[in-house]
Formats: structure tokens, sequence, C-alpha cells
């Protein structure tokens, strides 16, 4: 396990790079694989860490690129752009337009700056959606490492979409759950606020899809974090502020070092603990 303290370093210009090795030196392995989750406005990639592994001692970083990408040829561009650098084996393409694919390539880089040849490469587009919701580890980033199922804005009982699923500060004391990441790497999720509770929905097996997960009392739920799994649900039990409880659900699809995904559902009748997926949108705070 590397140290947790190595910085991500996130570079904002933009760059180009050929598809061949940079220089005469040892360059590290070229990464193995590419994997993407679509997210609203994002796109979230995941690579084998075979670079690293293979020889510690030469690796520095990893670099991602993005060109364009024809749909009706499945051809990727040409033109690659750097949009960033991490030393981790994942990375988040953020601000990008919905409906607009792009194509990604990940790179690996040697101590002495000699850089590897890329990764297979992987086309992805992002599109608005409450399931893959993704929220950062607290140790990694504040903002956007925390998650409420609902919070009354407005003061008027009901349950509107603005105010479901939304996003905020792992440092927030209004949040349901923190998700935190632990000295060996592991991630959970935290409950926060008072009278939020959490259980797995089944702890010997995972979850197929959020919409399985459909009923969330008879539990002893827990006020202290629960290891993320990917595949396994998990049920909340919170306070709706009126005397009676509200009930949510994710499910987690994806757990790395710096964040998790996962899609969510919450049952907008006071004190009903049968579940249903939520089809409103999302809104980061």
């Amino acid at each position: 396990m590397r140290a947790w303290w190595i910085p991500v370093v996130l570079m904002l210009a933009a760059a180009c790079s050929s598809d061949d090795r940079t220089g005469p030196g040892v360059p590290p392995d070229d990464p193995a694989d590419l994997s993407s989750v679509t997210l609203d406005g994002a796109v979230a990639l995941d690579w084998s860490d075979n670079a690293y592994t293979a020889d510690p001692g030469n690796f520095q970083n990893y670099r991602v690129y993005s060109t364009t990408y024809n749909l009706d040829l499945d051809e990727c561009g040409t033109s690659w752009q750097l949009e960033g650098t991490t030393v981790a084996p994942e990375f988040v393409v953020g601000a990008l337009a919905n409906g607009i694919s792009r194509c990604f390539s990940v790179t690996a880089v040697s101590v002495d700056g000699f850089e590897s040849g890329r990764s297979p490469r992987r086309a992805d587009t992002p599109r608005p959606d409450t399931r893959n919701v993704l929220v950062y580890a607290f140790q990694f980033q504040s903002v956007g490492s925390g998650f409420r199922f609902w919070d009354d804005l407005n003061g008027d009982g009901a349950s509107q979409g603005t105010e479901l699923g939304l996003v905020r500060s792992g440092g927030a004391s209004d949040i349901d759950f923190a998700v935190d990441r632990d000295g060996a790497g592991d991630l959970f999720l935290t409950p926060i606020r008072l009278g939020t509770g959490v259980e797995y929905y089944d702890e010997a097996d995972p979850t197929e899809d959020l919409a399985s997960i459909d009923f969330a009392a008879d539990r002893a739920y827990r006020d202290t974090g629960i290891l993320a799994l990917p595949g396994y649900g998990y049920v909340f039990e919170t306070d709706g502020g009126d005397g009676f409880k509200r009930y949510g659900a994710i499910r987690v699809s994806h757990v790395g070092q710096n964040f998790l995904i996962l899609d969510w559902a919450f049952q907008t009748d006071p004190g009903n603990p049968e579940l249903i997926v939520t089809r409103t949108g999302s809104r980061e705070r």
C-alpha cells in the first residue's frame, strides 16, 4: 500500500502527447487496461496499477488524456489533451458536457520523466442520472464527500426533487453520512447527523441491483462507520425532523482509493420503510 500522504497533482493546462515513449531511459510498463463509469457531467476512470506494482522505485505518476470520439466510426481523435495526473490508478474527469462523447487513455511516467505507451482507449458519454453518484473520501477531498437523502430546504414537509440526493461537504454536520478512509485505505460510510443509522441490506451477499432493496425495517441500525463494499446494498434510517423516521438505501457500485460510486433510493412517505428508486436529479451543494 502506498503512503496516503502523497498528493494527487491536478494539471490545469492542456498538453498533447504521442503514442510513443518519450525518451531513452526506462519508462514504466504500459497501463494494462482501462475502464470507466458514466457520471452526470463527468467520467470516472480506473485501470490496472501494474505500472506501479511492476517497479515501484521507477514509478512517479499516471497521466490521463482525452480526445474527441466519433461514435458512428468508433474512432478516437488524434489531438490528445492532458486532463491531469495522479498517483492512484483512478481519476475523475469533470466539467464535461452531457451527451458529448470523449475518448480516454492513460500512460505511466517514471521518476526520471520517461513516459510509457498508452493504455487501451476507452470511450464514454456523460449523461444526467441519479444512479452513479460519485462521493469522495473525506481524507482525499472534503468537498463532495458527504451525502444527505433529503433536506426540507423550504420547510413545507414535502420532498421536492431539488431537496433529494444532496452531495455536500463531508465536514458538514447536517449530512446523513460521510465517506471516510482509514489507515489501511478502506472506505467507510459513517453516519453523521443525529438520528441517522446504517446497516447492510444483506451482510452475507452482494445486492444485484438497487431495485432489489425493498424494505428497511426491523434492523439494529448502527451509528458508527460501516465498510463500503462494491456490489453491496445498505439501508439508512434518518430523522425527518417531524417525529417520523425516513428511510433511504444505497448500492455501492465502485470502491476506489479516493472515491466511491453509488446508486440511491429514498422513501418520501414519512415512517414508511418500503423503498423505491427515486428518479429525480441529485444536486451537488
